[in-house]
């Protein structure tokens, strides 16, 4: 069940992708929904997170298309 991603939920979010992937990475806000961020690389978009509470655990989930004419040659 989706439920609505607070700024510090965002926020340490950012801060944790920045630590393990790449400082660049940036979280922005949805306007069409409250339960999931995009996650930009620089300028480039490259995903949404979307938070997921089941059974009083909560987890985030990271989702990444690859178009396979981004794979080039």
């Amino acid at each position: 069940m989706s439920e609505d991603l607070k700024k510090n939920e965002t926020q340490l979010l950012e801060a944790y992708l920045k630590n393990k992937l790449n400082p660049e990475i940036r979280l922005v806000t949805r306007s069409q929904t409250d339960d999931s961020v995009e996650v930009y690389l620089g300028s480039e978009f490259i995903a949404v997170i979307y938070k997921d509470v089941d059974e009083g655990e909560t987890s985030y989930q990271f989702q990444m298309t690859v178009l396979s004419e981004d794979l080039g040659d």
